[in-house]
């Protein structure tokens, strides 16, 4: 009987197709390590030379980190332990399954000496009501050093056992739904991707996905996903439109973007807080001033000295300027205003200083806002303005530990699913010829939708989850009327016209849920497409291999 099922053509189909869906899965519980997400760039670990994996590369073919300083890194629990006390100014060494590379570690900040306010709750006696009161009043607080280890400019996660995908539902990270403010052309779009893929990279985030979309009527929209990124940091790079412009008054000098643009200095020496412009209180608000350095182009150079050169110089003390300054808009909306030197006047000069500032209820606050928006102002003059401006439509953010109970969930209800649908085939049938192949054949749908996936790279997210739990389904009611149709009648014999009738029903029922998750795949601006593409490769690989299959098996095993 066993050489019968392994002599059919449909058996041995579907064991070809189970081998290469495994392949493609690759499972490998074996794998140690932690694994190397992303690595920022001008980082300690990017002028080493460790380099950021490509987005078509499966997670496991990630660079592995299997050594810091001698010491295993298994877990991530071992990596943050291994990098925890490093000093700065000092030298480490990075072991991986390619390479090994040697790190020396950067200050973070400069070290200062300011005074700040602090809130402290004091007790004080109340004469006038005998009792002992708290009060909650401010002492000055000195700060003597701020300075710390800049981090390696890695970005890490364990290391992964299989090429299996995970979503932003179930990794962890953002997902933004934009749509253009106008009306754009399919070359304006791909114009718009390109130019969010380069300044996602620009400002460091990493893990990026950006595609078009289109919904049910037409409209065009942009989906971004990102892992470990904050929704403010996403409003912050993606729904400005970037158009950056340097006025000397009512002429512009030059644009963002690398036409005007030669170089934007992101580097420690020539970029951050600016020691001229240092963190100051005012009424209770903190300011803390930045600069970075830009080479402009030859033509920019030459626009500049051509406006300045009609331009008076006044004298303000011992300092001599030009009459009006370089005004610097982001989006149309004034961001600084800087004095130009008298000697500039008509001068090609090519290497301007960008200054700015941020502000914050503290001055750890405003030193981040600063840092901030001084990387904003870098990207935006790295990749220039985006065609077009960008609403954002819909933004979700979910956590790592999130998406890991998430996960958990869906195992679990994945598990419960199947089990019932166990019980019930058992209790249907009470013949084991029939249910166990047909379990059999359930797990096997599952294991080539998951083969096929981690093939193309699919990412499996909670809506592609729910399309495996709904195939698991419709699986068992095309195995159903299968196995009804074959042992209806059974005493005929005549299985070629059983099986016949049978795959009719099959295949009518596969055409009506094909045709229904064809819409899906466009609806809600592709939200839901994970759903309809399990859902669509599931019933496909059920109708045109494994059911046929299953058909062959219970023929023999009935015949038996």
């Amino acid at each position: 009987m066993l050489r019968d099922i392994f002599k059919s053509w449909r058996v041995i189909l579907l064991l070809v197709f189970l081998l290469f869906a495994v392949i493609s899965i690759r499972p490998s519980p074996w794998n140690e390590g932690v694994a190397i997400r992303s690595v920022e760039a001008n980082s300690s670990a990017a002028l080493a030379g460790i380099v950021s994996p490509d987005a078509r590369v499966t997670a496991l073919h990630y660079e592995r980190i299997l050594a810091v300083d001698n010491v295993q890194v298994s877990t991530l629990e071992d990596y943050a332990a291994a990098v925890e006390n490093i000093e700065a100014n000092s030298t480490i060494r990075i072991v991986t399954d390619k390479a090994s590379y040697v790190l020396r570690t950067k200050e973070l900040v400069q070290k200062t000496t300011l005074n700040e306010t602090e809130l402290q709750v004091v007790e004080e006696f109340d004469a006038t009501t005998n009792k002992t009161i708290k009060k909650t009043i401010e002492v000055p607080r000195v700060l003597r050093e701020v300075i710390g280890v800049e981090p390696l400019g890695l970005e890490v996660v364990q290391a992964a056992t299989s090429n299996l995908r995970k979503g932003l539902d179930l990794a962890g990270g953002s997902r933004v739904v934009l749509k253009p403010a106008e009306a754009v052309t399919a070359q304006d779009l791909a114009t718009i991707i390109d130019s969010l893929q380069e300044r996602l990279n620009v400002y460091g985030l990493s893990d990026v996905s950006v595609r078009d979309a289109t919904d049910l009527v037409g409209d065009k929209f942009i989906v971004v996903e990102i892992a470990g990124a904050t929704e403010e940091e996403l409003r912050d790079v993606i729904a400005r439109q970037g158009k950056f412009e340097a006025k000397i008054g009512n002429e512009t000098v030059f644009f963002g973007g690398n036409k005007d643009v030669a170089y934007v200095c992101r580097t420690a020496d020539c970029s951050g807080l600016s020691p001229q412009q240092p963190c100051q209180q005012n009424a209770g608000q903190w300011n803390c001033g930045f600069f970075f350095s830009i080479a402009l182009s030859a033509e920019a150079a030459q626009k500049h000295a051509e406006v300045t050169k009609k331009i008076a110089v006044v004298s303000e003390g011992s300092q001599r300027y030009l009459e009006k300054p370089l005004e610097l808009f982001l989006d149309d909306v004034l961001v600084d205003t800087l004095r130009i030197a008298g000697d500039l006047k008509g001068r090609v000069e090519t290497q301007i200083q960008i200054s700015g500032s941020g502000a914050g209820n503290s001055r750890q606050t405003a030193m981040s806002a600063s840092l901030g928006q001084m990387k904003r102002l870098q990207t935006v003059l790295i990749t220039g303005s985006l065609p077009v401006k960008l609403d954002i439509v819909k933004m979700d953010t979910v956590s790592p530990v999130l998406g890991t109970r998430f996960l958990n969930n869906l195992y679990f209800v994945a598990l419960a699913a199947f089990i019932g649908v166990i019980v019930v085939v058992l209790l249907r049938y009470r013949m084991l010829k029939i249910a166990v192949p047909m379990i059999l054949t359930m797990i096997s749908e599952i294991i080539l939708i998951l083969g096929f996936a981690a093939l193309v790279g699919w990412n499996l997210d909670l809506a592609a989850m729910a399309g495996i739990i709904i195939t698991i389904g419709t699986g068992v009611d095309a195995l159903i009327v299968i196995a009804d149709e074959t042992i209806k009648g059974e005493v005929t014999y005549d299985w070629k016209r059983k099986l016949k009738q049978a795959m009719f029903i099959v295949f009518g029922s596969y055409l009506t849920v094909v045709a229904g998750m064809i819409p899906l795949w466009f609806a809600g601006a592709g939200l839901l497409k994970g759903f309809a593409f399990t859902t669509i490769v599931g019933v496909s690989f059920g109708v045109f291999i494994a059911r046929p299959a299953y058909a062959a098996v219970l023929k023999i095993l009935l015949k038996a």
